[in-house]
């Protein structure tokens, strides 16, 4: 075994290493303050190991890793905001009788967060991808409140639901994969020509779909991340949800064109792109305000990767990744942001309101900025046809929503706060804005994505642009206007749900009691008489 291929064993290894020393009670009360040592091999790996493939012995499950170039961008990516949100989550959980509990919880969401991208067989791929998204129940929960609890319970019953999906398409892939092999590469390559080829798609997008937060499966995001601490929010909405992407982008067979899969996959891309607008500018918590930011956003990942693969086009699975990437910086570093705030109150505002705003309109593709960048990456799968136009006017609402989250955050800041506030969190929260301007730019001008003279070309400056005004415009109708909008509860879809869940209840309580008032003999007398005169009397019409 080299030593790439040494290293990648090992980002998987550390954090689970690392939850086995957690049995001890002595460790594990340490533990919170290791946190951010975790993920550092996996950060090695991206840079040292891209290429490499190794095939673990029995003893050690016998799981097959590998790492090709999205898997690398994603993982050093993921693997840099696990570090800065693991020093924030040791100050944040410094003094805290549960700091252990959580650390564990940390460390196996970790795990599973580093694991779908390195992993290259099926087994493997599926144990990696229920760790990541049934650990995270724990980090949700943290604070025990019954909020939480209630958002815990949706999220891991939608989690369930979608590793149900994924078995049965992984089931069905290997049975249409020639000999043994359980290699994701060997898998995908045969799916075309399966005969269950529409059946294991299907699967697939619902599983992944729910994992990304396509409409309707994105009610578990607003509630998940609104409950969750800073920290824990942070590398869900940033680095964990991109277990989704990687496995569109793993199973997902770009290399035919699947113009029907492809329409429809881009098409609830979309959907999700404006839908996450449209609820998110009527919430008032600023962290609800980012979680359907990360609706919108993942759809129009979605949008990108139904595109390629309508087109039989492997490109957009580069472009895909390099905005991922740059979602998960920016992301965790404005969930960072709102612990910042809440921490330093209204006198501490725009030290942490400012910066906040320049990652924030990136997300819109502000010019200069990595979102430009990213938007940049994935102009040319999008196309300029009907879906890129939409993709296009999904900037100006990204626009309109970060500027009513800036709004939100403001107005969510205490007033009273006195003293400092810590540097400890103060300086991971720096880290991260600094790596969300910095690293997108390198990863556009290092793999191929783009030329720094066309980044900068007027033409593009003025493309990125003008949606951002034009987003500045409704936000202004937003700010005069807004009052009149309906005040949607966090989760949307699922409360309407709950509430249909208790009307059925109800209404199935009133059955109950109607069946037992049926079931005394003068009442079914009076009853089955009545039946039995209207009975007569539409005989007798009928004759």
């Amino acid at each position: 075994m080299t030593g790439a291929e040494a290293l990648l064993a090992v980002s998987l290894a550390t954090p689970l290493a690392m939850l086995a020393a957690c049995l001890s009670p002595r460790l594990r009360a340490r533990m919170p303050g290791l946190l951010a040592i975790a993920p550092v091999p996996a950060l090695a790996a991206a840079f040292l190991s891209p290429g490499a493939g190794v095939a673990l012995p029995p003893a050690l499950l016998g799981l097959t890793l590998a790492l090709d170039m999205p898997g690398a961008i994603l993982l050093g990516t993921a693997a840099l905001l696990w570090i800065i949100a693991g020093i924030y989550a040791a100050a944040s959980l410094r003094g805290q009788a549960n700091g252990g509990r959580f650390a564990a919880w940390w460390l196996l969401t970790l795990a599973g967060s580093l694991g779908v991208f390195i992993t290259a067989d099926l087994v493997s791929f599926y144990l990696v991808f229920a760790m990541v998204s049934l650990a995270a129940y724990g980090l949700v929960v943290d604070d025990g409140t019954p909020r939480a609890r209630r958002a815990g319970g949706v999220y891991v019953s939608l989690a369930v639901l979608g590793e149900a999906f994924l078995l049965m398409g992984f089931v069905l892939l290997a049975a249409a994969t020639p000999g043994s092999s359980l290699l994701i590469h060997d898998a995908v390559a045969a799916l075309p020509a399966s005969p269950w080829r529409g059946s294991t798609l299907l699967l697939l997008i619902l599983g992944f779909g729910l994992k990304v937060g396509l409409v309707p499966g994105h009610v578990w995001m607003p509630l998940a991340y609104s409950a969750a601490p800073a920290p824990a929010a942070a590398v869900l909405s940033g680095a964990a949800v991109k277990a989704g992407v990687i496995g569109l982008i793993r199973f997902l067979p770009f290399g035919a064109a699947l113009p029907d899969w492809g329409g429809a996959l881009a098409a609830a891309g979309l959907v999700s792109a404006f839908y996450g607008v449209a609820v998110g500018i009527t919430q008032a918590n600023p962290k609800t305000v980012l979680a359907y930011s990360s609706v919108s956003q993942m759809g129009l990942i979605t949008a990108v990767l139904g595109m390629g693969l309508a087109g039989g086009n492997a490109g957009a699975v580069l472009g895909a990744s390099l905005y991922a990437a740059h979602h998960i910086l920016v992301k965790g570093a404005l969930f960072l942001a709102v612990g910042v705030v809440q921490a330093g109150g209204a006198r501490r505002l725009w030290p942490v309101l400012l910066p906040a705003a320049m990652l924030a309109l990136s997300l819109a593709g502000l010019p200069l900025t990595g979102g430009a960048l990213a938007k940049l990456a994935v102009k040319a799968p999008l196309g300029d046809g009907i879906v890129g136009q939409f993709a296009t006017w999904s900037a100006a609402g990204s626009t309109l929503l970060m500027l009513h989250f800036l709004a939100r955050l403001a107005a969510a800041a205490a007033p009273a706060i006195q003293g400092p506030v810590p540097a400890r969190i103060v300086l991971p929260w720096l880290a991260a804005a600094l790596a969300s301007v910095a690293i997108p730019w390198a990863l556009f001008l290092t793999a191929g994505s783009g030329t720094l003279s066309e980044a900068l070309a007027p033409a593009t400056l003025w493309a990125a642009i003008w949606p951002v005004l034009a987003g500045g415009v409704l936000a202004i109708g937003l700010r005069r206007w807004g009052r009149w909008l309906p005040r949607l509860p966090e989760g949307d879809v699922v409360v309407l749900a709950e509430g249909a869940t208790g009307a059925a209840r109800a209404s199935g309580e009133a059955l109950e009691r109607a069946d037992v008032l049926l079931r005394q003999w003068p009442v079914a007398g009076v009853v089955l008489l009545a039946l039995a005169v209207i009975l007569g009397a539409a005989m007798l019409a009928g004759h």
